[in-house]
């Protein structure tokens, strides 16, 4: 099965369910080719996870990535916190741009 088929929701469900019950973000956000239907069947999955962080956010991205490892298609997962998240979503040639202005929230805290 390919990303691209009708079931990708499904797909995109599942991994933010996973990504709230193993991380408890503020936000989860889908971007890139996937977020502007314009993906291919090697078109990877690209997240930014907003949550407040101590520590690595790289190490955090790595972690919630081997969460997510089973599943089989390329995800490419950032994470931001809120604050930067704040001022760098205007902020053209940031990865929180496009997530802010093409992106599709797969989850918001309440």
């Amino acid at each position: 099965m390919s990303i691209t088929d009708t079931s990708a929701t499904s797909w995109f469900d599942d991994i933010a369910h996973r990504i709230v019950d193993g991380f408890h973000p503020d936000r989860i956000i889908l971007f890139g080719s996937h977020a502007r239907g314009e993906a291919v069947s090697d078109s990877d999955i690209d997240l930014l996870v907003i949550m407040p962080v101590q520590g690595s956010r790289r190490r955090l991205a790595v972690e919630i990535g081997a969460a997510l490892c089973d599943m089989p298609m390329p995800k490419d997962i950032v994470v931001t916190t809120p604050e930067d998240f704040a001022w760098r979503k205007d902020v053209t040639g940031t990865v929180e741009y496009p997530a802010a202005h093409e992106g599709r929230v797969l989850y918001a805290n309440p």
